[in-house]
């Protein structure tokens, strides 16, 4: 059964829902359009070219504002924080708060997920890498795959998260 998490300015709606593991997938529904679950790779992409146009340390300066207030629980005020930090990004706001929201309810999967020791800071690591060190979003969506938690953590902790 679906969990709503956010419902968007332009009606967009970003819902919890069963996936191929657990009751975590995060799934977005825009107006006119079917549901779908957005992978990685696709906000990493789309971040990336909205950080060409707006900057890169911007977009993850407020990414972190939003990973600073995320817990295990869907907090309303955390959705309208979104909403307000996308209005200064202008005619791309829509698409900010769209990606934002998506990687916050991706952030509370984390935080809820069994055995995830990382958390939300495996998505942290992702942003971070494709934002501030210029790698490629589907290396960075993939780069923790295979890899052993402890080295993950050191690598985060070396970037200060």
């Amino acid at each position: 059964m679906s969990r709503l998490i956010a419902k968007l300015p332009d009606d967009s709606i970003i819902e919890f829902d069963s996936g191929s593991f657990d009751g975590w997938c995060v799934y977005l529904k825009r107006p006119n359009k079917t549901r779908y679950a957005p992978k990685d790779t696709q906000y990493f992409t789309i971040l990336k070219q909205l950080g060409s146009i707006y900057g890169n340390q911007e977009i993850y300066d407020d990414f972190v504002a939003i990973y600073n207030c995320t817990t295990s629980v869907i907090n309303n005020s955390v959705v309208e924080k979104i909403i307000d930090i996308s209005l200064k990004y202008g005619k791309y706001a829509n698409e900010i708060c769209i990606w934002f929201a998506v990687i916050y309810a991706g952030m509370v999967a984390e935080e809820n997920k069994k055995g995830a020791i990382l958390k939300k800071r495996i998505k942290r690591l992702g942003l971070y890498q494709v934002l501030i060190d210029g790698l490629d979003p589907v290396y960075a969506a993939n780069f923790s795959r295979g890899k052993k938690w402890r080295e993950l953590d050191m690598i985060c902790s070396s970037k200060g998260f």
